[in-house]
């Protein structure tokens, strides 16, 4: 019997479908109308979700892909549809995010012509992806997307890009399924070195002053619970980066806090004092160490982590642990002995204290004055009992949110962490609100990301995406007047904002709002928002000229943390 033949278009849908994709989220164009066309067959079984921009198509696929584990999925067209995910495609580099940006271009016989739309996408891609190809022929497209898919998810996880001639897609071709589980020269999770594992039992049992550094590794090798189990086993006080904040719940005696620039003062201050520091799934980016010719120079180094190339990239390591940190915490547990580091633990205290009084108690629980960014993050996360899942966009609402919000659950934590994008928060509270439709999706904002992004709110009207959006209303780009401020002599260039009328705007978009200016009415309004179905706008007119603190300066060791400024 005679094989069906069908069109690379079709192809693509059902090797879509064979990777287990339910949902996309893209931007119909010339040069992928004949994809879109084999769409319009199979929307029982894809969910397309029209974007208003193809960067917000990417940071959707990101936002899907960071809250269900699975592999987030955007389908643009060639040009400036496909540029248009470029920061996307960066920003989940960085930040190790599986998705698959499949993009439209001309046809093969017009490649290198200009023809219109025609853009180089694989050449710009390359270096800011795992893998970039071009399918030319409609018999490549279910080995492409079956590879694709493979190495997205893989290992470190990471965007892949398929650039898809437009010949390609209306050739015929026989399908069959295929399943890529094998690339020569790609070890996606490299063996384990027992000798290694056996060298990093023998520091751990003989440390008196441990510390664990928690990376976003935790969270994409699903290890929370091998994590617990281990430092709990031998009573190791952790701090937790940007993106790792919500793999050991935030109210575990162990958990000491954020690392970085705006974390913690006791886990910053205790990283130049232990004896022993153990990274997992963590990539020591400079926000974490500050000052690397000072950064843990008293510590014998053990990194846990399944990229061969992050060991000692930044930080020189006395014990490499290559593999998934789900299997290689387990082999550690496994051989260490139980103790208590009582003593060392409470040393933490003192900061804690310090913390909480010169800091926290001010920024959360302030007595009179403008909202606070931290007490409206800090009231939110309550009245949901600190299990929503948290979006952030990019600056002071970030670092406050992340300081502020508590987590209960794994997988909580959306933001742009390596990249820093701006406009980053709308477009992925709206995928994580299709990647865990059962969670409530809190999203924070400040007024300059949501403009970057604003457009999003169609998305949100047109899917009733159940986004609560939180805007943080200071009329400033805040977090670049905090440095102007603190390093550039109070000169705020170009960082005062005029703000438009957003209850106004959430109106138009047939989205519910409430403005509040005073902290009576703070938690009223949020009530309202959460009883709401669907989404809802709350813009809370917070202090003008509010700082992030602590904040360990540019430059400075991570131990040197300003507690005013």
């Amino acid at each position: 019997m005679a094989k069906e033949r069908i069109t690379g278009s079709e192809a693509l849908m059902r090797s879509l479908e064979h990777q287990g994709v339910k949902t996309l989220f893209g931007y119909p164009g010339g040069a992928i109308m004949p994809v879109f066309d084999a769409l319009y067959d199979h929307r029982d079984k894809l969910n397309h979700i029209l974007v208003r921009h193809e960067q917000g198509a990417a940071h959707a696929a990101q936002g899907f892909a960071r809250v269900s584990g699975e592999v987030g999925v955007c389908l643009v067209t060639s040009g400036p549809g496909a540029t248009n995910t470029i920061t996307g495609i960066a920003d989940a580099m960085i930040d190790s995010t599986p998705i698959v940006v499949i993009a439209g271009q001309v046809g093969v016989r017009l490649l290198g012509t200009d023809a219109f739309q025609e853009v180089d996408l694989v050449g710009i891609t390359q270096p800011i992806s795992k893998w970039s190809y071009q399918i030319r022929r409609a018999e490549d497209v279910a080995w492409a997307v079956s590879r694709a898919f493979y190495i997205a998810r893989s290992g470190r996880p990471g965007p892949v890009v398929l650039d898809f001639a437009k010949n390609a897609q209306i050739e015929m071709t026989d399908y069959e399924p295929v399943d890529v589980d094998f690339i020569r020269s790609y070890d996606p999770d490299p063996e384990t070195d027992m000798d290694e594992i056996n060298k990093a039992v023998e520091l751990i049992n003989a440390s008196q002053r441990p510390l664990v550094l928690v990376g976003q590794g935790v969270e994409l090798g699903g290890a929370q619970e091998e994590l617990r189990k281990f430092v709990e086993k031998a009573d190791l006080p952790c701090g937790c980066t940007l993106l790792g904040l919500s793999a050991l719940p935030s109210k575990h005696p162990l958990n000491k806090g954020m690392l970085g620039m705006h974390g913690n003062l006791g886990p910053n201050v205790k990283t130049n004092e232990c004896d022993v520091l153990i990274a997992v799934g963590m990539r020591f980016d400079d926000r974490v160490t500050g000052d690397l010719s000072t950064y843990a120079r008293q510590a014998k180094v053990i990194h846990l982590d399944i990229d061969p190339s992050e060991i000692g990239k930044n930080v020189p390591v006395d014990v490499p642990v290559l593999g998934n940190c789900k299997r290689t915490l387990s082999l550690l547990t496994e051989r260490i002995v139980a103790q208590k580091h009582t003593e060392w633990i409470e040393s933490f205290q003192p900061y804690e204290e310090k913390e909480y009084t010169q800091v926290i108690k001010p920024e959360v629980f302030p007595e009179d004055g403008p909202l606070n960014m931290g007490e409206v993050v800090n009231a939110v996360s309550e009245a949901t009992d600190n299990e929503a899942i948290l979006v952030t966009d990019v600056g002071q609402n970030q670092m406050l949110a992340c300081r502020y919000f508590k987590f209960a659950k794994k997988r909580s934590v959306v933001t742009s962490g390596g990249m820093g994008t701006m406009g980053f928060c709308l477009p992925a509270a709206i995928g994580a609100t299709f990647g865990a439709p059962e969670r409530t999706v809190c999203a924070f904002m400040g007024d300059g990301g949501l403009q970057m992004t604003m457009q999003e709110l169609g998305t949100v009207m047109e899917q009733k995406a159940p986004v609560k959006i939180i805007l943080m209303n200071n009329n400033y780009l805040g977090n670049v007047r905090q440095w102007q401020a603190m390093f550039f002599n109070r000169r705020y260039s170009f960082t005062p904002m005029m703000n438009p009328d957003y209850m106004q705007i959430a109106a138009a978009y047939g989205i519910p709002s409430r403005r509040v200016m005073d902290r009576l009415e703070l938690n009223d309004a949020i009530r309202e928002m959460l009883k709401t179905d669907g989404p809802f706008l709350l813009e809370t007119c917070v202090v003008e000229e509010g700082k992030v603190l602590p904040m360990t300066p540019p430059g400075s060791p991570v131990n040197y943390m300003l507690l005013d400024c």
